[in-house]
């Protein structure tokens, strides 16, 4: 049998045989090739963003700031007033006595539920209450509105009883009043037993509260309540004078809180003393849309009155060199999530069908804007959902970005679909083949 050969002179199944090793080669450097696009592919994946994740929204001053020390006050607090995060604590969960700090409460209650020109009597207890006093005898009327001033200006701690009995029935009545209301706004560690503040307890506990809770009860008198503009009206006023309601007894009162007249942009406050509470003090200020409130408990005690503004100075100064406002809101691109059994908007026949997302909230709104401090940073972390049931609507949530400060939470923008999606079944199969039929 005659040998066949290639035309390099070498037989046909060697050349057969070194063909398939070349075949061999190529096949192995095209898997080799693919391996090391894949590897590539999935090092890129992982460097990238991946849900979840978080990132910084903002470039935060690399400055170190250091925060106040040395105060007096055995627990403080530096609150913005706006969102309630405590700038700066100093054991501002310690259960302390209060003294008459407490008066905040016992006058934005009176405000939110006394009527139009109510009149109060004075009853023996409140003419029974010790210095500081009013001076009021039992069985005269006054007006409540006016005791409000003498309550909030002169801390007057026989206004106080007249006030709790006039809309509480009784000071154990208006004290559940001041705990309802305590709960209602977020405060977890206070319990008042008196509306003046003078140390007492009942089988609740004693009459105390914390820093933070403090600083919380001013927010919601400035921030919150209906009767805000009445309430600063009322601890603005430097003096104001009135009468009983017969008109045959005549009283004038003065602001003591020199903090209105210590720093601009004061904007109220109440002071505060018993000999277990020591000097106590809680106010606010507001400057170039920034607003802070102080609270300071156990502030020093007698010869040491000074102290409480020394550290609310000390406080509020931190507070305005050291925050501002920056705007955190984030670009977020349009992504893409999955639709089971869906349409696709692009392609009739396409299965593997998606939906554009996008943030619903941000910069249409005018940006995100968060108090901080020059050093702190804002991140963001975006949780999408895996895929999404049809038929899809526009606007359907489909996951949210979540803005967070130290792991707090301080904003959540949702994440929704910008278009909708039909829904692949025998209905849309039976019209899409008679729309093809009529074509």
């Amino acid at each position: 049998m005659a040998r066949i050969y290639c035309s390099n002179g070498k037989s046909a199944v060697r050349c057969m045989k070194r063909n398939r090793q070349l075949q061999l080669y190529m096949v192995l450097a095209v898997l080799v090739m693919a391996q090391i696009l894949v590897m590539l592919s999935d090092k890129s994946r992982l460097s990238g963003k991946k849900d979840g994740q978080q990132e910084p929204v903002k470039e935060a001053s690399q400055e170190i700031i250091s925060e106040p020390k040395d105060l007096y006050a055995q627990s403080a607090v530096l609150m913005d007033a706006d969102s309630g995060r405590i700038l700066f604590g100093k054991n501002e969960r310690k259960v302390r006595p209060m003294a008459s700090t407490t008066k905040i409460m016992t006058c934005i209650l009176t405000l939110e539920n006394m009527k139009e020109g109510q009149k109060a009597k004075v009853s023996d207890k409140a003419a029974r209450q010790p210095k500081v006093h009013l001076g009021v005898k039992s069985g005269e009327k006054y007006y409540l509105k006016d005791i409000l001033y003498s309550l909030m200006l002169e801390s007057h701690n026989d206004s106080a009883v007249i006030i709790a009995e006039a809309i509480g029935g009784s000071v154990e009545g208006f004290a559940g009043m001041m705990n309802e209301k305590a709960k209602e706004i977020g405060c977890e560690d206070t319990h008042f037993v008196t509306p003046n503040g003078l140390d007492n307890q009942d089988e609740g506990g004693e009459h105390a509260t914390t820093a933070a809770d403090l600083a919380r009860i001013m927010k919601y008198c400035i921030t919150e309540s209906p009767e805000t503009e009445e309430f600063l009206k009322i601890t603005q006023t430097p003096s104001y004078e009135f009468t009983s309601v017969d008109k045959k007894r005549q009283f004038s009162c003065v602001n003591h809180n020199a903090f209105l007249t210590m720093m601009d942009g004061a904007l109220s406050g109440k002071t505060g003393f018993t000999a277990k509470a020591g000097y106590c003090y809680v106010g606010a200020l507001k400057r170039d849309e920034r607003t802070f409130i102080v609270a300071l408990l156990a502030c020093g005690w007698p010869n040491n009155r000074s102290y409480k503004w020394k550290d609310t100075k000390k406080l509020m100064e931190y507070g305005l060199n050291n925050y501002e406002y920056r705007d955190v809101w984030q670009e977020f691109p349009e992504e893409e999530v999955a639709v089971k059994g869906g349409v696709s908007p692009e392609d009739d026949f396409e299965f593997d069908c998606k939906v554009r997302v996008g943030v619903k909230s941000g910069k249409e709104d005018g940006g995100i804007y968060v108090l901080l401090r020059k050093d702190e940073e804002v991140t963001t972390e975006k949780k999408l959902k895996p895929a999404l049931n049809v038929p899809v609507k526009s606007g359907q949530n489909a996951g949210e970005l979540v803005y967070k400060l130290n792991g707090e939470e301080l904003r959540r923008c949702d994440i929704v679909t910008l278009e909708a999606i039909e829904e692949r079944d025998v209905r849309w199969c039976f019209n899409k083949i008679a729309e093809l039929f009529l074509l």
